[in-house]
């Protein structure tokens, strides 16, 4: 504790950084999966292209914005209390990934195999996932 720092505040500040542990862990393996996602499209596009009947370089594009993504939630996760507002980009990215990819295969806008026809909304149902548990956790700091 500095000498600016009082008693109070400081057991504030830690108290909020315990109510942000467990949106600090949903951030956390958001940024896990989705940087494994995303290093899996980018470095095994053909082979993943060929499963799911998606164009490689289509995958490849994907999996640069994925990798990016999720160094930039992991950087978000890092933080003792993550940035309110960052936590809501973030979940509301995630709301848009899920419903355009439900929407992708709905409508026809690519035209994957079977597997991926099947893959895409799963993965569209764990990014969901993530989206509400952060929304909850970002409701037990209280914002």
């Amino acid at each position: 504790m500095t000498t600016s720092q009082s008693p109070a505040r400081a057991v504030t500040t830690q108290g909020r950084a315990e109510a942000a542990r467990p949106l600090r862990l949903f951030l956390g393996l958001d940024a896990v999966v989705t940087g494994g996602n995303g290093l899996i499209y980018l470095f095994a596009a053909g082979p993943v292209g060929d499963l799911l009947g998606l164009d490689s370089g289509f995958l490849r594009g994907i999996g640069v914005f994925l990798t990016v993504y999720g160094a930039l939630v992991a950087v978000l996760a890092g933080r003792p209390v993550p940035s309110t507002a960052a936590t809501k980009v973030v979940i509301e990215a995630n709301l848009l990934w899920a419903v355009a990819s439900v929407a992708a295969v709905v409508f026809g806008w690519l035209d994957p195999n079977t597997v991926g026809t099947v893959w895409t909304p799963l993965q569209a149902a764990v990014v969901a996932v993530f989206a509400v548990l952060q929304m909850n956790g970002l409701r037990r700091l209280g914002n």
